[in-house]
Parts: C-alpha cells; sequence; structure tokens
C-alpha cells in the first residue's frame, strides 16, 4: 500500500507492481527449467501472462494523466492477466513442472497482487 502523501511517479513505484515485478521474475526463471517442448507453450504463456500485469500497469499509469477512467481499464485487464497466470499455475504444477511449494507460494503471491489491483481500480472510479 502506498505511504498517504507519498507522491508516486512511475509505474514501478506502486507498491503493486514491485509485488508483480518480484513473482514475474521467479516465473520466469522457474519456467526457463521446463522440457523443451514447453518453452513455446505452457512456459511462454506463463511468462508472458506474468509480465503483462506490469506492462498494463505501466501503460495504463503513463495514460492517466489524460484519463484515469483509462486507467481504470488497464488495471481491469491486468487483473485478467493475473487470473491467466492462476490458470497456466495450475497447469504447471498438474503436469509436475512445479512443485507444491511453488504452486502455493505463486496463488498467494497473485491473489495478493489481485486483491491490490481490486483496490487500486476502486480509488479510480
Amino acid at each position: 500500500m502506498e505511504k498517504p502523501g507519498r507522491f508516486v511517479e512511475r509505474a514501478r513505484d506502486l507498491e503493486v507492481y514491485k509485488r508483480a515485478y518480484a513473482v514475474s521474475l521467479e516465473v520466469h526463471r522457474a519456467t526457463l527449467a521446463f522440457p523443451k517442448i514447453e518453452q513455446y507453450a505452457l512456459a511462454d504463456q506463463l511468462r508472458r501472462s506474468s509480465k503483462a500485469i506490469c506492462a498494463n500497469l505501466a501503460e495504463g499509469f503513463a495514460k492517466q494523466s489524460h484519463s484515469k477512467a483509462e486507467f481504470a481499464r488497464f488495471v481491469s485487464m491486468t487483473m485478467g492477466s493475473c487470473s491467466e497466470v492462476e490458470t497456466w499455475i495450475s497447469y504447471a504444477f498438474d503436469l509436475r513442472y512445479i512443485t507444491q511449494g511453488q504452486l502455493d507460494e505463486w496463488r498467494q503471491s497473485y491473489l495478493q497482487v489481485h486483491g491490490m489491483l481490486v483496490n487500486l481500480r476502486e480509488k479510480l472510479t
């Protein structure tokens, strides 16, 4: 949560961005160990959707000077990417590419990120 009265200059200054970026790096590193057959399928989808969270936050944040509604729209898209990541994580676990510990940690992280996104969108509308 941002500290009251603290000016946020860039999307990367948002706590939700920082959290999403950190877990995205973990996901990226782990997917590099997926089987070769999955590198252009499941691993790629998981990497792209996890990175889309940060990318959409950054793009929407940059547009907020013109329209808070536009930023809110990007936050909503980001929530969709968060849900997409959760789906791919489930596949990765069921295919035994990640451990129960990774599954639990990532689910918790993305649940937290999703909640932060909900709060951010509510502040924008």
